[in-house]
């Protein structure tokens, strides 16, 4: 489901316990970073036992259903692990889940609680041999890829801790004393008035929350800005956006001719279409361009055109309409979201005239295009310069110091405008 998914939530069951599947028979509908999809089952046989019910979301690598496949048809079951293969509710005992569900939906401390942050099995056993709870573990710093916290992390916590400086100490004191023990409302201990509304964010707005502050953590940010001119861009929009939309059967808007100057320019500055991993810079081969869309729900997502560079700007605007109407339907699937080596996010849909965008992790650059906009600017003639009005539009590209120097990404994003510029 992509390198950086680690959970996902059950939606449907499309199967029951009792029932005979055939191999590829779809056994449920999974929810994992605002992309449903259908899983299909690997082998024919007997479905044994439903592990998790629908809406509970599971960690990558827990077992969710098990099978019986016809190879197992001879062998005995254990006395300690017989399932009834009568049709039964959806939730199974709690005696029949495997430890590592069980180790995943219970706290540290052994309440039926779980951190929003993933961990891993290994990361567990080490925090609970070591009385480390939730709370606690949610407080270090996790140096793995997304921001995961490794075994590395963990034993360096420890030393930490042993050295028992008054700082940490209290620290650690104070995480594990709100875990146990607070007992004020979310209203007091959050600091609110009375008539204040505690609104809990939705699986998909808790995704991106972490994601951003994930990827300020982990990326240098710096942001850079041009002012273009782009009135050759828009006279040419005019000139052609009826005939265009009878041929394509799709709106001409300025997104695929941003996208292509993207492209251009990713392949002059091949160090902008890459990713950084530890102290090693990795050049991606292909140019895929992710499109930010605005969902209705308030959320956001960036369906992926892959091979950006190889189409031209017809193909550049069937592909933007086509995610972007699947995007709001709920229709992308898996391969649609990722492989991105480099995103666009376009303030001008809401009149903005700039910002700063937060990167896409693990990608190193992001272009923000504002609002195109009548200005009065000083243009240079023949016969001197004059001020004449001008449709102009503000670029932002926020980069990663890591791996992006300034005269770097200065360059490149001047290469963009150079190209948005002189469309015609």
């Amino acid at each position: 489901m992509g390198e950086s998914i680690t959970e996902g939530t059950i939606m449907r069951w499309a199967v029951n316990v009792g029932d005979t599947v055939r191999e590829d028979d779809i056994l449920f509908e999974v929810s994992t970073a605002k992309v449903n999809a259908e899983i299909p089952s690997p082998v024919a046989g007997k479905v044994l036992e439903l592990r998790f019910a629908e809406n509970e979301t599971v960690s990558v690598g827990v077992v969710v259903v098990v099978i019986e496949t016809e190879s197992d048809d001879n062998t005995a079951q254990p006395a300690d692990t017989a399932v009834d293969t009568k049709p039964s509710p959806r939730i199974p005992p709690e005696a029949e889940t495997s430890s590592a569900a069980s180790d995943d939906r219970a706290g540290l401390s052994g309440k039926k609680e779980r951190s929003d942050r993933f961990y891993s099995p290994l990361v567990r056993n080490i925090a609970r041999a070591e009385n480390i709870t939730d709370a606690e573990l949610d407080t270090v710093r996790g140096t793995g890829f997304g921001g995961r916290v490794s075994k590395t992390d963990v034993l360096q916590y420890l030393e930490q801790r042993k050295k028992a400086s008054p700082q940490f100490s209290s620290e650690a004191k104070a995480a594990q004393a709100h875990a146990g023990s607070d007992s004020r409302s979310p209203k007091e201990a959050g600091g609110g008035a009375s008539d204040d509304t505690t609104v809990e964010m939705d699986r998909v707005r808790r995704i991106i929350a972490d994601h951003m502050v994930m990827s300020k953590s982990v990326a240098a940010h710096v942001t850079t800005f041009v002012d273009a001119d782009v009135t050759k861009l828009v006279r040419w929009r005019e000139r052609t956006k009826d005939e265009f939309f009878r041929r394509e059967g799709v709106k001409l808007t300025y997104m695929p001719v941003i996208v292509e100057a993207c492209a251009k320019a990713l392949i002059d500055f091949p160090q902008v279409n890459a990713s950084v991993d530890g102290h090693n810079i990795i050049l991606k081969k292909r140019i895929n361009i992710g499109v930010a869309v605005a969902l209705d729900d308030g959320n956001l997502i960036v369906p992926v055109i892959h091979d950006a560079d190889k189409m031209n700007v017809n193909g550049l605007a069937v592909a933007v309409d086509t995610l972007a109407a699947k995007a709001r339907s709920n229709k992308l699937a898996p391969d649609d979201i990722q492989g991105g080596t480099f995103t666009i996010t376009n303030f001008g849909t809401f009149r903005n005239i700039f910002g700063t965008p937060i990167i896409h992790q693990p990608q190193s650059a992001i272009l923000g295009a504002g609002y195109v906009e009548k200005r009065p600017a000083v243009v240079e003639t023949p016969e001197g310069d004059m001020i004449a009005v001008r449709h102009k539009m503000y670029l932002s590209l926020s980069y990663d110091h890591r791996n992006i120097d300034g005269a770097l990404g200065g360059a490149f994003l001047r290469k963009v405008a150079d190209y948005l510029e002189n469309y015609a």
